[in-house]
C-alpha cells in the first residue's frame, strides 16, 4: 500500500513538473514586452482624455492632443493589436476589441464613482499630456497619474517598463477607495 502511495506522489510530482515546464513558454509568451507595456500605458491615457473630453466638454483639447500625437496614438494602438496577436493568435481582433472596451468601461465607471470631483480631477490631465514630448513621457505620465489601467498581464522579466501591473492595480484600487 506504501509503495502505491510513493507511485502517485512520484506520479503527481512528474506531472507537476512537466506541467511547468509546459506552461513556461506560455507564460513568457503572454507576458508584455517593454514596447507593448508602453503602448498599453498610452492606449489607457488616450482612453482617460476621451472619456474626459466627452463627461466635461473638453473636446478641443482632446482634439489638440490627438493631432499633436496621431502617429504615436496610432502605433500604440498597433502595439496593442501586435500584443494580442502574438498571445491570442486568431482571437486576437476580439482580444484587442475586448481589451479596448474593457478600459473605456472601467474609466467611465470610475467618472460616473468620482461624480461632481471627476472633471476638476482630470482636467489638468490634459495640459500634462500635452506637454509631453514623445510616447515614452506619454506612457510615464500615465503611469505617475495613475490612469486607470485594467491590465493586469506582467511584463516580461528581461525587459524594463514603466509599471508593474501588480503595482498598478493595488494603487488603482487604493485610488478608486479615495474617491
Amino acid at each position: 500500500m506504501r509503495q502505491g502511495i510513493r507511485r502517485v506522489t512520484s506520479f503527481r510530482f512528474l506531472l507537476g513538473g512537466l506541467a511547468a515546464v509546459v506552461a513556461g513558454p506560455a507564460i513568457a509568451q503572454s507576458c508584455l514586452q517593454s514596447a507593448e507595456r508602453t503602448a498599453f500605458e498610452v492606449r489607457a491615457l488616450q482612453s482617460q482624455l476621451m472619456v474626459a473630453a466627452l463627461a466635461c466638454n473638453r473636446d478641443n483639447d482632446y482634439n489638440a492632443f490627438v493631432r499633436k500625437f496621431q502617429g504615436d496614438l496610432a502605433a500604440s494602438y498597433r502595439g496593442v493589436e501586435s500584443h494580442y496577436r502574438r498571445t491570442a493568435g486568431r482571437n486576437s481582433a476580439r482580444e484587442t476589441d475586448g481589451f479596448i472596451t474593457q478600459l473605456a468601461n472601467a474609466q467611465s465607471q470610475d467618472g460616473i464613482r468620482a461624480g461632481s470631483h471627476f472633471c476638476p480631477l482630470v482636467t489638468p490631465l490634459f495640459q500634462v499630456a500635452l506637454s509631453a514630448r514623445n510616447v515614452e513621457e506619454l506612457a510615464m505620465i500615465s503611469v505617475e497619474r495613475n490612469v486607470l489601467n485594467p491590465l493586469s498581464t506582467p511584463t516580461c522579466t528581461t525587459s524594463s517598463a514603466p509599471a508593474r501591473p501588480a503595482a498598478r492595480q493595488a494603487a488603482n484600487t487604493r485610488s478608486a477607495a479615495r474617491r
